[in-house]
């Protein structure tokens, strides 16, 4: 049994010890959400048949000198701000032409008034540039061509641009310079992997895919040709699309009159369909082929 000046001890503690959690509480909960001066950034691009995932802070100007300065020439820069800029790549590629394994690396670059080394680092948990330089987790180097930007860049920016089939620019951006790589992908040996694998059991679709890849890769254009008429066979008419493919592969063969009929075949299908964009592309190549729109 509990006397009256044991109960108000106890529960004082008990209301003591509540509004200690209680200030632990708000004080965890309270804590101020505000804009950081480098935001972070995320960037994915397919380029071919190939994932690029790039991830970084993004500094800006705000006043300064950045190159031979802020970031000084010649030494090792995280290229972006707070823990290191990283990069994915869902296949092996080639950068400047030279090997480097699927995965993901930090770059890092050191800057020069005319070119940039940039360095792709295996070790990508690092705050910045590495305390300790570790030149074995240097998966590949390569220099970057650099030009001047006709105006400058307040906030620094990292773009895959160029784009095409099988390659790619990898370019940084920053102040009133860019420094540019060449990345390439493989997606021909992808491609030509998928033709081989699919074309056990094509549908029309699988025929005009594999026939519309040959023709725009410059490969062999008679095999174009057979594939994409057999897509058109089974698709029949209604396919305007693969129609136009297969007039403007005619036309590349040399076969005007056939290229005209079946550009009037399309034209004609585009517009049961509504579409005008193929309905204008048609007239247009039938007149330059020497048949009346």
């Amino acid at each position: 049994m509990l006397y009256l000046p044991e109960l108000k001890l106890n529960n004082m503690k008990k209301l003591l010890s509540l509004a200690v959690i209680l200030c632990l509480s708000f004080s965890v909960n309270a804590q101020i959400e505000a804009p950081q001066p480098s935001p972070f950034g995320k960037l994915e691009q397919k380029v071919g048949l190939t994932d690029v995932t790039i991830e970084y802070s993004r500094p800006g100007m705000r006043g300064r000198t950045i190159f031979g300065d802020l970031v000084p020439y010649g030494e090792v820069w995280r290229t972006g701000a707070n823990a290191n800029t990283k990069i994915t790549f869902s296949d092996d590629v080639k950068i400047n032409g030279k090997e480097l394994k699927k995965g993901s690396y930090a770059i890092y670059t050191v800057p020069s008034e005319d070119s940039w080394e940039v360095m792709f680092y295996s070790a990508t948990d690092n705050w910045g540039a590495p305390q300790k330089w570790d030149e074995s987790k240097v998966a590949l180097k390569a220099t970057a061509e650099t030009m001047e930007m006709p105006m400058p860049m307040e906030t620094f920016t990292i773009v895959v641009d160029d784009l095409k089939n099988d390659s790619a620019s990898l370019n940084f951006i920053w102040e009133s310079t860019i420094a540019m790589l060449k990345m390439e992908v493989p997606t021909d040996t992808k491609t030509m992997a998928s033709i081989e694998k699919v074309m056990n059991g094509p549908n029309a679709n699988d025929y005009f895919a594999a026939g519309t890849y040959y023709h725009e890769a410059g490969k062999d254009l008679e095999k174009a040709y057979k594939w994409v008429s057999k897509a058109t066979e089974m698709a029949g008419d209604q396919a305007f699309w693969m129609l136009r493919r297969k007039s403007l592969i005619e036309a590349e063969m040399g076969k005007k009159q056939e290229a005209i009929a079946t550009a009037k075949k399309s034209m004609a299908s585009a517009e049961k369909a509504n579409n005008a964009d193929y309905v204008k592309m048609n007239k247009e190549s039938i007149a330059e082929w020497g048949g009346s729109k």
